[in-house]
């Protein structure tokens, strides 16, 4: 079967994308931030079902076509911009509040965006920045940690909330590895995106993963939202304008995955 040509937002395939041939089938996986805070029954910012899809991701993660398979995990400093008691009362509700924040890269600090607050979450080194034991963490061959500099939010495991991304000497402040030359580095030329949540850091990986040249997927049974229903809908319509394709595990896309091919 073809793969299907990635094409950006207006419908143009990227550069990166273009110069490949259509049978070119290189893949990866990026299991996002599967966290013991991200899931019930303990969890500070636990997603409604988000331990549920562990099964699906494993049986994802034992697919012999896979080039490498990731997992993301938000590793935060105490002092995290996003964590509402670091900010002064009344605007400090957490997933009510927001704060403005300012992008720390040297000659843009002018530049800002509204920055949503959160119940403190996967401080770095504690027991709700880890995977859950439900992942098969065996399969696992690399491991990006992301949000780890205080000053800027970190959704996307290939960059900041204001796109310093590429090796950026900021971004390694965030980011410990930089993952986008880690994948070009093992040929990769599709990747598909599982864990939590849909409508945060799995879409913003999924969007990074298409802005840096990749074919991008989401496997909509391999994800959970904050806001389920309607924000799900609204999260997909964003995917495919941003050149994401949003995909059955039981799809022909997933069953590639088996082969490689």
């Amino acid at each position: 079967m073809a793969t299907p040509s990635h094409t950006g937002p207006n419908g143009s395939a990227s550069d990166e994308t273009a110069q490949r041939t259509d049978n070119t089938f290189i893949p990866a996986l990026i299991v996002v931030d599967m966290q013991e805070d991200f899931c019930p029954p303990n969890g500070s910012l636990a997603v409604q079902e988000g331990r549920s899809i562990a099964p699906l991701i494993n049986t994802l993660l034992a697919l012999p076509g896979l080039a490498i398979r990731v997992a993301t995990q938000d590793f935060h400093p105490i002092d995290h911009i996003s964590f509402a008691p670091n900010h002064p009362a009344p605007n400090n509700r957490p997933f009510e509040s927001f704060i403005e924040m300012h992008n720390p890269a040297p000659g843009k600090e002018s530049e800002t965006k509204p920055q949503q607050l959160w119940p403190v979450h996967c401080v770095a080194d504690t027991p709700g920045a880890a995977l859950i034991p439900e992942i098969d963490a065996g399969r696992i061959d690399l491991y990006v940690r992301k949000g780890m500099d205080a000053r800027v939010e970190m959704y996307s495991a290939f960059g900041d909330a204001f796109g310093n991304i590429d090796g950026d000497v900021l971004t390694r402040t965030s980011v410990s590895v930089d993952l986008k030359a880690e994948l070009k580095e093992k040929g990769v030329t599709d990747v598909f995106v599982v864990g939590l949540a849909g409508d945060y850091c799995v879409k913003f990986t999924a969007l990074d993963a298409a802005k840096a040249g990749f074919r991008s997927w989401v496997v909509e049974e391999g994800t959970k939202c904050v806001v389920p229903g309607e924000g799900w809908e609204r999260t997909k319509e964003e995917l495919r304008r941003g050149g994401v394709s949003v995909v059955s595990a039981d799809g022909p896309e997933v069953q590639r995955l088996s082969s490689g091919k």
